[in-house]
């Protein structure tokens, strides 16, 4: 019971994660060439989210704050 639980939530972590890498892809492509003559002109360089990047610095942070709690307890 708890395999299954736990190779349903790795796949669907996956799955989000190339959801959003693709997502991020065609964003970065830009406009289609017949919406280009009307979008305005992009401000600034394009950045590419990474989510596993970000859910990584999060823990990190997690972690320090946790550590500090303790320390100051």
């Amino acid at each position: 019971m708890m395999e299954n639980k736990k190779l349903a939530a790795a796949t669907a972590a996956v799955f989000t994660y190339i959801k959003t890498q693709e997502e991020a892809a065609f964003y970065a492509a830009g406009p289609a060439p017949e919406e280009e003559a009307v979008a305005a002109p992009a401000a600034g360089p394009q950045v590419q989210f990474n989510a596993w990047g970000a859910a990584g610095r999060n823990d990190q942070m997690q972690g320090r704050f946790l550590m500090q709690a303790r320390a100051f307890k």
